[in-house]
């Protein structure tokens, strides 16, 4: 009997590395049913709590990255890492020992980087699927002797050595631009004849978004804009006293497939997931990168969008109440303007994305 092939999918810490990861294997799966998919994360990152409701085969590795910042607790933190490192390397060497995958495949954050490290020293074949324009620091280190690096911006090969790049996309949950618009309005309450504004600020939510939108909303309203505001589980409480007539307030979006549907521009950070949603579905937007993002690659990955005539970009600094409801009111009230922009984020938007990436992994492997 022949023995199953073993795929090792690592990455997490935040969704934008753990969603990929979990599209990619359910493609693979999808393509070889008879596969064995292995996936690896960190113990401190979405996927500790994710992974087990899922029927899916893991590991977690005692690995974080440096803390940022210059107080006890930080150091605290940072002064474990030699001692979290070795406990992740026997823990990887006892995988890799259990059930030599035929390739590795990375899809970023610090639990990617010792399974990527560890295959290239074995000469195992190892795919990087790299979600940012600029990209993250474990693609950086292990891009040369990857076979392929999937990449979702074509200003990512600046920064990739040699060839072996190729622009695929990023792999979203495919149902992600199947929401139906008259049954999204009737879900969130909203109504069919006034134009819908979606704010969200990521599953988390954003403070800064939040105070924004908690400033102007009254105007929006008065400008005949209902809202669909996401604000995250944490900041819910104080905001959603704000809800009523023409504003529907939520902690967390479940069905974003719906909120996208409905919605005629969107506010929202510029993750590289979010804006690969946000072309997936052609929709207008404004983007507001968060400063602090390593290597500022939000305000990268909004440059591309904006360069592509796809979305507004707005930097923190620019942000205040009145330039943004400038901004909205411009393109809510200019028909033409929205469609151009729709049109061109549907251009940038990559539907077959999982499916192209899933190939490179399979033809490196030759399967």
């Amino acid at each position: 009997m022949a023995k199953s092939l073993q795929f090792l999918i690592s990455g997490g810490g935040t969704g934008g590395h753990l969603f990929p990861a979990l599209a990619i294997g359910a493609e693979i799966q999808s393509r070889k049913p008879e596969g064995l998919i292995h996936y690896v994360g960190s113990v401190f990152g979405l996927e500790a709590n994710l992974f087990p409701e899922k029927n899916i085969d893991y590991s977690l590795l005692p690995i974080r990255g440096l803390q940022r910042g210059w107080n006890p607790a930080a150091w605290g933190k940072n002064s474990l890492l030699p001692f979290r490192l070795l406990l992740s390397w026997k823990k990887m060497k006892d995988i890799f020992q259990k059930i030599n995958p035929a390739v590795v495949i990375g899809t970023g954050g610090y639990a990617s980087a010792m399974p990527l490290y560890i295959a290239q020293k074995r000469n195992i074949p190892t795919i990087i699927q790299e979600q940012n324009s600029y990209p993250g620091i474990t693609t950086r280190r292990f891009a040369e002797k990857a076979e392929k690096v999937c990449i979702a911006f074509k200003e990512t090969e600046a920064f990739i050595p040699g060839s072996n790049s190729i622009l695929t996309g990023n792999p979203v949950r495919k149902e992600i631009s199947h929401g139906n618009r008259p049954e999204a309005q009737r879900l969130f309450g909203l109504n069919p004849k006034q134009k819908t504004l979606f704010i969200f600020g990521g599953s988390q939510g954003s403070i800064l978004l939040n105070e924004i939108i908690a400033e102007i909303y009254s105007d929006l309203l008065e400008a005949n804009i209902q809202i669909l505001w996401q604000t995250g589980k944490l900041n819910y409480p104080k905001y959603k006293k704000y809800a009523g007539d023409g504003i529907r307030i939520r902690p967390f979006i479940e069905e974003m497939d719906k909120a996208y549907a409905c919605a005629d521009l969107i506010i929202s950070r510029a993750g590289a997931l979010t804006i690969s949603e946000i072309t997936l579905c052609g929709k207008p937007s404004i983007l507001i990168p968060f400063a602090s993002a390593a290597g500022d690659h939000q305000y990268r990955n909004a440059q591309a969008a904006a360069a592509a005539g796809a979305a507004i970009l707005l930097t923190e600094k620019e942000l205040s109440g009145e330039t943004l409801i400038i901004q909205i009111k411009e393109l809510l009230s200019n028909e033409s303007k929205l469609k151009s922009f729709a049109a061109a984020s549907l251009a940038l938007g990559q539907p077959e994305a999982t499916s192209k990436i899933v190939k490179h992994i399979l033809d490196a492997i030759h399967v």
